[in-house]
């Protein structure tokens, strides 16, 4: 899970990007970076540890020049979260140069290295799934030059044959020197990417690539829609646009993760409104607390804030029990899920939150959360309830439990690190602390997300073990847990 975005104007794009970094900064607080590039081919490059704000200082605002560019917010699933050389954009100096940010997971890094290596010549500095595929990118669209000048079908080609090489999910925008900007997505469409367009007084059109539709209404830009799964769109320099579908066999599969957590509720992807899908899922869970749950074990439901407050609300409407918020939330930590490493998250349980003891004490309470995974921050909230003074914890989630690794871009690694890995419901709520514990049903989430759209289907992968791109071996997870901490 990253945040892209991708602007081509009439005047200079740095602000607008900028702007747009900080509207998805939920989806990542790693490392930032912006690359603009000019008319004659020009780049101008600045990336940084930490968030966008720490990030960009006005001399390096001015330094950006350029009525094209793109930029990044890192949540990291491959390399190190540590390194400042893996922040992104990539850039790769030929063919044109290119500079390219990256959403997603590859899940054949292996043999694409070793194929970049010993076929294309071509040399990887880092880790980084990313700098993989610029460089397959860079040497696909060297393959597809037959003139001098580059044209949009050429560069459809090598899009097409980096479809044929890479696996996994990607969502993918990229500057090429002195012709446009480009971007893709994966024959899946795991991972979610959102186009825009807005016209100017004098009839031309301004063009934005990101990957929520927030961006665009911050921006005053018209929805023109998602990018389809396995497309690629080039907007040239005189800002007109091509689109030309480049995979073989392309089919929508979402990631039902952005939905549980990643997303803002206040974006719309591939047609499904998140906040709604977010509302259903509080519906059905209630169904499921009601069914698990003794008469009488719940006094007031709350919610952990802020991603399953409209689930929590919905449940309390449709059990007709009181909806209370129990908890107040520091703005000024970052979301404990997408902080690398566990000691970090442990850490800033309880920097984010406190619980207000007039809420609890005495009380028989019913927790909402919208998803468990590492049960780290699970464990403590239900510990900082009953210090309140909790009669009784209950702690729901709004999504099934998380028994599988996620590969497609959520850092979720192993398997052993998963509290619902190889336990019942009622060891994980023994584990937690909780007296009583109540999850979606995996059904019941997909329905809700998928229903009143035109999406048939979800990876679901980390909740049904079916990892949707067929590519994913029981071999690949084991080198994958053997080799990547979370």
């Amino acid at each position: 899970m990253c945040g892209i975005v991708g602007m081509v104007g009439r005047g200079s794009v740095n602000q607008e990007i900028y702007d747009s970094l900080l509207l998805l900064q939920h989806r990542g607080q790693d490392s930032t970076g912006i690359a603009t590039a000019e008319t004659n081919g020009v780049f101008h490059v600045h990336k940084e540890k930490g968030q966008v704000r720490e990030a960009f200082r006005t001399r390096d605002m001015r330094a950006l020049l350029g009525n094209l560019g793109l930029g990044h917010v890192r949540y990291a699933t491959k390399g190190t979260a540590s390194s400042e050389e893996e922040a992104q954009p990539f850039y790769v100096n030929a063919p044109y140069g290119i500079v390219l940010v990256h959403n997603g997971n590859l899940t054949n890094t292996r043999e694409l290295t070793d194929e970049l290596f010993h076929k294309d010549r071509r040399h990887l500095n880092t880790s980084s799934d990313t700098e993989l595929l610029v460089n397959v990118l860079a040497n696909e669209l060297q393959s597809s030059i037959s003139g001098v000048e580059l044209e949009p079908e050429q560069i459809f080609q090598a899009v097409t044959r980096v479809h044929e090489r890479v696996e996994g999910s990607y969502a993918a925008i990229a500057l090429i020197a002195g012709h446009g900007l480009l971007a893709f997505r994966d024959p899946y469409g795991i991972r979610p990417l959102i186009l825009g367009t807005r016209k100017n007084d004098d009839g031309s059109y301004e063009w934005v690539v990101t990957s929520e539709s927030l961006v665009l209404e911050n921006g005053e830009f018209e929805v023109v829609r998602d990018v389809d799964p396995g497309e690629a769109v080039f907007v040239d320099l005189d800002g007109h646009l091509h689109t030309q579908q480049c995979a073989v066999d392309p089919k929508l599969v979402p990631c039902s993760f952005e939905y549980v957590y990643l997303a803002r509720p206040d974006s719309i992807m591939n047609g499904i409104s998140v906040y709604e899908a977010r509302l259903r899922m509080g519906d059905r869970l209630a169904d499921t607390i009601a069914k698990y749950t003794p008469p009488g074990a719940i006094d007031v439901v709350m919610p952990i804030p802020d991603s399953s407050r409209p689930a929590a609300m919905q449940v309390a409407r449709k059990l007709g029990i009181e909806y209370r918020e129990g908890f107040y939330k520091n703005r000024y930590v970052g979301r404990t899920f997408i902080m690398p490493g566990q000691a970090a998250r442990k850490k800033s349980v309880r920097q984010k939150l406190n619980a207000m003891s007039s809420e609890f004490k005495g009380k028989n309470v019913l927790l909402i959360d919208d998803s468990i995974v590492r049960g780290t921050t699970s464990k403590q909230i239900i510990q900082m309830a009953r210090d309140a003074g909790a009669k009784s914890v209950t702690f729901a989630s709004a999504a099934p439990p998380v028994r599988y690794p996620h590969v497609y871009g959520i850092n979720m690694p192993s398997r052993h690190e998963l509290v619902a890995h190889g336990r019942t419901i009622p060891e994980i709520a023994e584990e937690l602390g909780a007296d009583y514990m109540v999850y979606q049903e995996v059904e019941d989430l997909k329905a809700a997300i998928l229903e009143g759209s035109d999406v048939d289907d979800l990876d679901m992968s980390c909740f049904d073990g079916r990892y949707v791109t067929g590519t994913v071996t029981e071999e690949y997870l084991a080198w994958v847990e053997g080799s990547q901490e979370s």
